[in-house]
């Protein structure tokens, strides 16, 4: 079996993005992880699904995996880019389309290829839905390897640790995000932010994904870094979030979370033979 695919990224995060509305196929979590592998496989930070839209207030349904196969509920930036995919392959009349996803429905508004906008729902708070523990983490501290971390937890559609530090480049992302995304107060485990402040409207973050490690960037941890600052006071108006892979921008103003950012499509392929490729050892 055959299995047609794209290569996209939005600021080097990057993802295998496939339509379901045109083939027929289903794959287990190791079949993702072996897609995901950048030596034996394609290579991604996440495999996204196109399929019909589940009900009438979205245009379509879209799925997303993290390269170790688990299903998450959000990505900005697979938003971003599964809003290009729809376009390019004319699959939808309007470059304003509604997609939903198992945590929420956004809205990607693509009239520019470049700044691509999602209009990502509401952050949540309520510990229950993040969801989040609190009992685990007195005060909202966690111990790691670099010492006790005071966080600030919340969901944009998945579960967000921010922790503001003096400089994101001295950080061991990948052993200490590691730590806090494993702790026991999140029994989903967490994405977790590492925000440098510069001015009220310029950040620079470096973000662990669960499931994945480090990524050049991650548009829902982008959208929780700016919002635990609001909440906070140390942030204010549209704030430029700078990451390793680029720049985006994020603006909240108490409702809807607006993410703006690139998208770009980098090659078409082919699997020829869909159950050899997955199960060679």
């Amino acid at each position: 079996m055959k299995l047609i695919f794209w290569k996209m990224q939005g600021l080097g995060n990057d993802f295998v993005v496939i339509n379901s509305l045109e083939q027929k196929f289903s794959l287990t979590a190791l079949q993702i992880k072996k897609i995901a592998d950048r030596h034996f496989g394609v290579g991604c930070d996440q495999l996204l699904v196109l399929e019909k839209a589940r009900n009438t207030t979205e245009d379509f349904f879209y799925r997303i995996f993290n390269a170790d196969g688990c299903e998450v509920g959000q990505c900005g930036n697979g938003a971003r880019c599964m809003g290009l995919f729809i376009c390019k392959q004319n699959l939808f009349p309007h470059k304003k389309i509604k997609l939903g996803t198992l945590s929420a429905c956004v809205t990607v508004n693509v009239e520019e290829k470049n700044n691509i906008e999602v209009e990502m729902g509401s952050p949540v708070f309520l510990p229950e839905k993040i969801p989040f523990l609190p009992e685990k983490a007195k005060n909202n501290n966690i111990k790691t390897s670099m010492g006790e971390l005071t966080f600030f937890a919340l969901s944009m559609g998945n579960p967000h640790a921010v922790i503001i530090v003096p400089d994101v480049s001295v950080i061991d992302v990948d052993k200490v995000g590691k730590e806090v995304s494993l702790h026991p107060a999140f029994p989903e485990q967490a994405n977790v932010i590492f925000m440098e402040l510069f001015n009220p409207r310029w950040v620079k973050c470096r973000i662990y994904e669960r499931g994945t490690a480090e990524t050049l960037a991650c548009g829902s941890g982008a959208c929780a870094a700016v919002v635990a600052g609001m909440q906070t006071s140390l942030l204010n108006g549209q704030v430029l979030v700078t990451l390793p892979g680029g720049n985006l921008e994020v603006k909240w103003e108490g409702g809807t979370v607006y993410l703006k950012g690139p998208a770009e499509k980098i090659f078409e392929g082919i699997i020829d033979d869909l159950e050899s490729f997955v199960h060679i050892k």
